[in-house]
């Protein structure tokens, strides 16, 4: 069983292997050739929280193990990668950078498949670390011209704009008005756009709400918009709450299922949920590069 830290995961796991390691893991998906296990949470009075999910696909399954607590964050991610077919333990990974990157690689594969061929502008709401890995994707499956980015602390998305070379704006709705791709990367509980800011045809990938009383997208646009897609309808059903505030499941649709796209007369919006067959598909590719690198170490 080899050791990756952090670093080591981020070295060989660039973004556009990892977008196509998310095409792979949602084929297979829609082949029946994976499983999926939702994540749960132990919640505890302290305000820390344990977080674990699992997930199969290919020749390995693996389990994904985080903690957070209300006043610090998200702190250590932690992959355990196994062997498919003998049950073996593989490695034990490092998975902050890990998990930002196969979560911007989702939004990427989702916005290659759904958005317009030539869509060219970003707006982005949010400019914490999750939007890292969204921009990183965006450039990675679109010809990007311009990234607008907007945060409630400016001075944030000013460091952000500056670090990834986008442009801060003046506001929420200037950041995503005609924007015809939307990312919102927030914590918020309460909705970070408006419908009359989102023209159709635009796609938004909508990443921070995978709780059920957290929500980013306002009702009236979830109910309106042609397609919701999600990464897994089981665990969209815990913890999306975007769905499940507007209660609307009408239009819901898992991305295994979705065919390649752009609907220009209908609002479509990606669910990310973030689920463990994307955590088994990327630490899988992680894994076999580090093996054929000789990178990594023995795990006690």
């Amino acid at each position: 069983m080899i050791y990756l830290n952090e670093e080591e995961v981020k070295r060989l796991l660039p973004m556009p292997a990892c977008v196509d390691m998310m095409r792979r893991a949602f084929e297979e998906m829609r082949a029946g050739r994976t499983r999926n296990q939702p994540r749960r949470r132990l919640i505890l009075d302290t305000g820390s929280v344990l977080h674990q999910m699992a997930g199969s696909w290919g020749n390995y399954f693996v389990t994904k193990i985080y903690s957070s607590n209300r006043k610090y964050g998200v702190l250590q991610m932690i992959n355990l990668l196994y062997d498919a077919e003998t049950g073996k333990p593989l490695a034990y990974m490092e998975a902050n950078n890990l998990g930002m990157i196969r979560t911007g690689a989702a939004s990427g594969y989702a916005t290659d498949l759904l958005s317009a061929p030539d869509a060219s502008v970003v707006g982005m709401i949010g400019s914490g670390w999750q939007a890292r890995g969204q921009v990183e994707a965006m450039r990675a499956v679109r010809p990007i011209k311009e990234i607008r980015v907007w945060s409630r602390k400016k001075e944030n998305a000013e460091s952000f704009a500056k670090e990834f070379n986008c442009v801060v704006a003046d506001s929420a709705e200037a950041a995503v008005r005609d924007a015809p791709i939307v990312v919102t990367a927030t914590s918020s509980k309460d909705p970070v756009l408006e419908s009359a800011w989102i023209t159709p045809g635009t796609v938004i990938n909508a990443m921070g709400s995978n709780v059920a009383n957290r929500r980013e997208i306002p009702a009236d646009l979830m109910r309106s918009a042609g397609r919701v897609v999600v990464d897994d309808l089981e665990q969209a059903r815990i913890e999306a709450g975007d769905i499940i505030m507007a209660d609307s499941w009408a239009n819901v649709v898992e991305l295994k299922n979705v065919d390649r796209g752009h609907d220009p007369l209908k609002v479509t919006i990606f669910e990310s949920l973030g689920i463990a067959v994307e955590d088994a598909a990327a630490a899988g590719y992680v894994y076999e590069q580090a093996i054929a690198k000789k990178i990594g170490r023995q795990f006690p």
